[in-house]
């Protein structure tokens, strides 16, 4: 069975390691509302999602889970403030996902016309038990 994660571009950029489709990883994995995507990954791909991963304290006490890295996709989207705001805040705009696969995850993306890039749609299976000698890359 394999589990789809959320993995923010900030995240990524400030701490985090890169992987890529075959790597054991040992993520903080935290459940979401797959709701909170939808503007950002499209109504469709926000459904498959049950985690995001978590590096900077909101995981305290949740113990990391080993996985292995099946596929990565970017997640580039349009932003800006919507329309009847009262605020200056910028959002997702709903329906200019771009989706593009990568053969590696490393925080940073290629620069696309009109949208930003805003993270990674991680396929991955639970890894039970490692090889004996290996060890999962903490992130």
């Amino acid at each position: 069975m394999t589990l789809t994660i959320w993995v923010d571009d900030w995240q990524m950029q400030c701490c985090g390691e890169s992987f890529a489709p075959g790597d054991v990883v040992s993520w903080t994995l935290l459940e979401v509302d797959p709701l909170d995507y939808a503007d950002v990954v499209g109504g469709e791909r926000a459904g498959e999602i049950d985690f995001r991963e978590e590096h900077h304290g909101q995981g305290e006490g949740h113990a990391s889970t080993s996985v292995e890295v099946v596929s990565i996709v970017e997640v580039h989207c349009r932003y800006g403030v919507p329309p009847g705001a009262t605020s200056k805040v910028n959002h997702p705009v709903p329906g200019t996902t771009v989706l593009v696969p990568v053969k590696e995850a490393d925080g940073w993306a290629k620069a696309r016309a009109d949208v930003s890039f805003a993270g990674y749609l991680v396929t991955a299976r639970r890894v039970t038990d490692l090889p004996e000698g290996a060890a999962a890359r903490s992130q």
